[in-house]
């Protein structure tokens, strides 16, 4: 089985391509954001986190010839039927910022219990060896809280300034980057993606 030492990841954002290489770095393989390449946004026309990370992935893969990788992410609230979901980007409308996102989660969740707010982060990743690969290998990890009831901490993006990480006693906005890569959903879904790349000798 050829070995992979360049793959894209179907994202300009380049936080997400340090994580990502920080990660892989013993593995040999480069990780490269697909804007390298000049690759447009691709619609996430799906309606669950893997529909739209194998989108991404083929997408991608297609518009470089080189093997891919996406992930597509978001947080599930049980008191709000595992909404937002897909939709954790745009919850608050379209172009909507995280502050957007956060102040509508708490309003939504006013006068729900403290026992009642449980959550999770989500994360699903897909590889492509090509954009006509026909079985992606696809991870997932879960990371568990509960929604607090108002921001704590700067740190960290999305809904971390109201995810409580009961195994830290702190949001997710006041964990050092280090931890949070070290235990989060995308760390958890990353190396589990690792372990498949091993064992189908990639690397």
């Amino acid at each position: 089985m050829k070995k992979i030492t360049k793959i894209v990841l179907a994202s300009g954002n380049a936080g997400k391509v340090r994580e990502i290489n920080k990660l892989f770095a013993s593995s040999g393989i480069e990780v490269v954001p697909q804007s390298d390449f000049d690759v447009p946004e691709v619609p996430e026309t799906g309606t669950t986190f893997v529909e739209n990370a194998i989108i991404k992935a083929r997408h991608a893969a297609e518009c470089t010839g080189l093997p891919a990788i996406a992930d597509d992410s978001g947080i599930e609230v049980d008191a709000l039927d595992a909404r937002p979901g897909v939709y954790s980007a745009r919850y608050a409308g379209q172009g909507a910022s995280d502050e957007d996102n956060n102040n509508k989660m708490l309003d939504d969740l006013k006068g729900v219990a403290e026992a009642d707010r449980t959550a999770r982060y989500q994360c699903l990743i897909v590889f492509m060896r090509s954009h006509t690969d026909p079985v992606p290998l696809i991870t997932q990890g879960s990371w568990e809280g509960r929604i607090l009831e108002a921001p704590q901490g700067d740190g960290g993006f999305g809904y971390d300034p109201i995810f409580f990480v009961p195994t830290h006693g702190c949001s997710g906005g006041e964990l050092a980057l280090e931890e949070k890569n070290r235990i989060s959903h995308r760390a958890q879904a990353l190396n589990a993606m690792l372990d498949e790349f091993k064992r189908h000798h990639y690397i």
